[in-house]
This record gives structure tokens, C-alpha cells and sequence, in this order.
């Protein structure tokens, strides 16, 4: 990514730590497909290079380094599988959101084992019941990217009004593996390594020390800031969030066009003519490189403006959030196009199920199904609030 700023040593180490992971992840990507999950190993060798630790709070030995950095790593992880970078965006993302948790919520998880992982999947259908010291939670959630890797989950639902009758909203519940199970049915186009299962829990206890109003970046709803003081947790949930699942797009993208060159330097098709010489190859890879680098520069401004604004305490306003989740939506849209058009000019040879630009096609369309890649919903919300209407993105 072009930068704005100068890296740290700890971002240079990671970064190079994640890009040795790529031969790997190349080798492992097709049991990754076939197996609906990525790989025990996997998951170690980024355990083992702390890339976990990115955006985790320093007092449970993480990093606290800036969101740009994650998103760095996890680019870079997916020029050799998107599964693997979709996995790591998501639970990787986790303990900068448990880190805005009561510190008791973070000691229950990293307490014993500050490198426990925990998957998610937000959203909001807990059947909820209010009871003393927390609440009862029931339900079936879908699409839990990573959650075998996971000791614990972070559930959506709607936590319900005070006795006024205010106060309802999207709340976040965390839930330890022993409350929940894991129904394998994910069975997908594409991105099947992030092995996007089902949880389902039943009549669980949640104390009101695992529950987060999601959306609320306020002091009393993010307690966990008062001890985790880093400007990084001030951030809104959702601009991080979801750039956590658009970001490994990027990556993706810049491993077709590395496939894609490597392949067109040396395949001669069926007629006798060299893809590399071929006018159209040459104006769509030179498309898809020029279109990664304005996309990269947008995600680099938006996250210094977020950054400073985090600084200074201030919240940015609706229609900057709102441009924002938008441009995060708009990256996956972007990148399956560009995928498309350097696939059509690898002509039949590229359509076969082993070509990796082949499986990163199938992981890009799949990446645009998620509900936070919604790039016509967003457009619409951003519309409306420029055109005078009031916000109907109640996640924003």
C-alpha cells in the first residue's frame, strides 16, 4: 500500500512475516477448498508470527498497532489465499472489539491464553430474555467465518428496551465454545476455506459484562477504553469492521494480477499467439494495477483521517460515515470486475477449477454476498444523506 506515514519496525516484521506465509498458502489453498476450513497449520504459523496480535491490547501482549497495519497484513496474506485473509480479517479484527469490552470480559478470554481466538457472526437473531445479573440467549447463527479455530464467539441480537421502553439496539453477546455448538454447513462457491459454519446456541447465560451495545463508541458503552487507552479503540465499530471484510479483496486481486502476468509471460494459446502479447491482456492488467492503487490510497486517507479524529476525541460525522462504509462496499464490487476481466483473457485454459485466478474469481463473488459488502444499499444511504434525507443506516 502506498502509505502516508512511516511504518514501525513491528509493522515492517509482520508484514514480512505474513509475505514468507504466501508459498504456503498458495500450497495449501486447495485442501483449504476441499476441506471447508483453512488449515490447523495455517493457523499456527500465524499464531506463531503474532500476526494475531496486531490490534489486540497491550496488557494481554498485543500490539496496539495502527488498523492500517492490519489491514496491510492482511492484504498481503490474501496474494496467497483469500480464505486465509478472510478468516484473519475477522478474528483478527476480534480483540480490537474486546478490547472496548469490561476488562473482566477480556480476562475471561485472554486471562489463561492471551493468544485464544474468537469468531463471530453478528447478526441479530438471539432470541433474548433479560435476567438477573445478564440475560438468556437462544438461537442459530449463520456464516461464522474461521469458528473451528475459535475458543469463543461474539453473537448478534437485540438487546431489549429498559423498563421505560428505550434503549433497544444491536447488542453483541460473548459466548465461551462450551455454550454453543458448531453445525458444518457451509458448502459455498467460493471462499470455502473460511469454513463459514453455522452456531447455535441454546438457553445460554450471558453476564452483563460479556454484552456490548455494538454501535455505541460512548465511554459507558465501550468501558474497556479506560484502560485500553490507545486512540485505535475510539474508532467506530463499523468502519472497522467492515473494512475487515473487504480489505483481503484487495489482496486477492493483487495475487490475480501476479498469477496473471506470471501466466501471460509464457502461455501460447491454441492459435499460436502469446497471451502477454495480446493488446487487451495489456490494457486489462494495467487497468487492474492502476484500479489496486486508488482503491489502496482511499482505504490509507480514510484510516488517517479516522486515526486523527480518534486522537483529538472526535466522532466523525454521518456523512463521512457513511462515505466511508460505502467506499469499504464499493472495494469488493470493484475487484471481482477486474478478477472477470483478467479471467475472460486467460480464455479457456483459465476456467479450469485449479488456476488460482479461477478460485480468486469464485472468492470475490462470494466476498460480495456479505451483508457488509451490500455496495447498493450503502450507495443509497450515502445518497440519501446528500440529498438532504435523514440517515436510514441504523449501523452507521
Amino acid at each position: 500500500m502506498v502509505a502516508t506515514r512511516e511504518k514501525s519496525q513491528k509493522e515492517l516484521e509482520l508484514l514480512e512475516a505474513a509475505r514468507k506465509l504466501i508459498p504456503a498458502l498458495k500450497a495449501r489453498a486447495e485442501q483449504a477448498d476441499r476441506e471447508l476450513k483453512v488449515p490447523d497449520e495455517t493457523v499456527a504459523d500465524m499464531q506463531e508470527a503474532g500476526l494475531f496480535q496486531a490490534m489486540q491490547p497491550k496488557r494481554f501482549g498485543g500490539l496496539e498497532l495502527d488498523p492500517r497495519a492490519f489491514f496491510d497484513i492482511q492484504m498481503t496474506l490474501a496474494e496467497g489465499c483469500m480464505s486465509t485473509a478472510w478468516i484473519y480479517g475477522v478474528m483478527g479484527v476480534h480483540p480490537w472489539q474486546l478490547a472496548r469490552y469490561p476488562l473482566q470480559a477480556q480476562e475471561d478470554v485472554w486471562g489463561e491464553d492471551p493468544k485464544t481466538l474468537v469468531g463471530s457472526t453478528y447478526m441479530p437473531v438471539a432470541k433474548v430474555t433479560v435476567v438477573d445479573g445478564g440475560y438468556r440467549i437462544s438461537g442459530r447463527w449463520g456464516f461464522s467465518s474461521g469458528s473451528e479455530h475459535c475458543k469463543w464467539t461474539l453473537l448478534g441480537g437485540i438487546i431489549p428496551p429498559d423498563a421505560n421502553g428505550e434503549g433497544s439496539e444491536h447488542g453483541t453477546f460473548l459466548v465461551p465454545r462450551s455454550d454453543y455448538r458448531i453445525e458444518r454447513n457451509w458448502d459455498v462457491l467460493g471462499l470455502r476455506g473460511t469454513g463459514s459454519h453455522d452456531i447455535v446456541v441454546e438457553d445460554a447465560f450471558v453476564p452483563a459484562h460479556r454484552v456490548q451495545r455494538t454501535n455505541n463508541t460512548s465511554m459507558e458503552a465501550t468501558p474497556g477504553r479506560l484502560v485500553n487507552t490507545s486512540p485505535l479503540y475510539a474508532i467506530p465499530f463499523a468502519q472497522v469492521f467492515t473494512r475487515a471484510v473487504s480489505s483481503s479483496c484487495l489482496g486477492a486481486l493483487q495475487g490475480a494480477i501476479n498469477e496473471f502476468s506470471a501466466n501471460a509471460a509464457k502461455h501460447i494459446g491454441k492459435h499460436g499467439a502469446k497471451t502477454a502479447e495480446d493488446p487487451l491482456a495489456q490494457e486489462v492488467v494495467a487497468d487492474a494495477v492502476l484500479t489496486l492503487d486508488q482503491l489502496k490510497l482511499v482505504l490509507e486517507r480514510n484510516f488517517e483521517h479516522l486515526w486523527q479524529m480518534a486522537e483529538r476525541n472526535e466522532f466523525p460525522d454521518v456523512e463521512t460515515r457513511l462515505l466511508y462504509r460505502y467506499q469499504s462496499a464499493h472495494v469488493t464490487n470493484v475487484c471481482a470486475e477486474k478478477v472477470n476481466q483478467l479471467l475472460r483473457c486467460m480464455a479457456a485454459s483459465g476456467l479450469y477449477n485449479s488456476n488460482p485466478v479461477a478460485r480468486t474469481f469464485r472468492d470475490l463473488h462470494q466476498a460480495r454476498g456479505h451483508i457488509s459488502n451490500n455496495v447498493a444499499a450503502f450507495g443509497r444511504a450515502f445518497g440519501a444523506v446528500q440529498l438532504g434525507l435523514p440517515n436510514p443506516d441504523p449501523y452507521v
